[in-house]
């Protein structure tokens, strides 16, 4: 699975890397793709045990920003539900929203940087 994180706070700088790869699998099969905004805003509430109240929250707090409908509803990706998911696991433990949003921010933006190093030593052993 090609995993890339968070460049900066909030969702729309959350593929920083890797980008090329997956728009060409995307336009080949949108069931296989994780950005595909495929959920409703109750659908995605419903999958996660949380209220709408919550995901507009995670909005607010520039976590998620989820894709509109042609009629303006929200559309949820399984990539942004995976990170509502999270937040949810730190707001039940009594972490404040926009606290477990920047902690979910820099845990991703540490991930990407672990993966990047990684990259280079392989790259530079070959």
């Amino acid at each position: 699975m090609d995993q890339t994180h968070l460049a900066g706070s909030g969702d729309k700088h959350v593929r920083a890397a890797g980008t090329a790869a997956s728009a060409d699998h995307r336009a080949e099969d949108p069931f296989d793709d994780e950005d595909y905004p495929a959920y409703s805003m109750g659908a995605a509430a419903e999958m996660l045990q949380v209220t709408p109240t919550f995901l507009r929250a995670l909005g607010a707090a520039k976590l998620i920003e989820p894709k509109r409908s042609g009629g303006g509803h929200r559309r949820y990706s399984r990539y942004q539900l995976r990170l509502a998911a999270r937040a949810r696991e730190l707001v039940d433990q009594g972490t404040p929203v926009e606290a477990a949003c920047r902690i979910i921010i820099l845990e991703d933006q540490l991930a990407e940087a672990l993966r990047i190093n990684s990259e280079r030593e392989r790259a530079a052993g070959d």
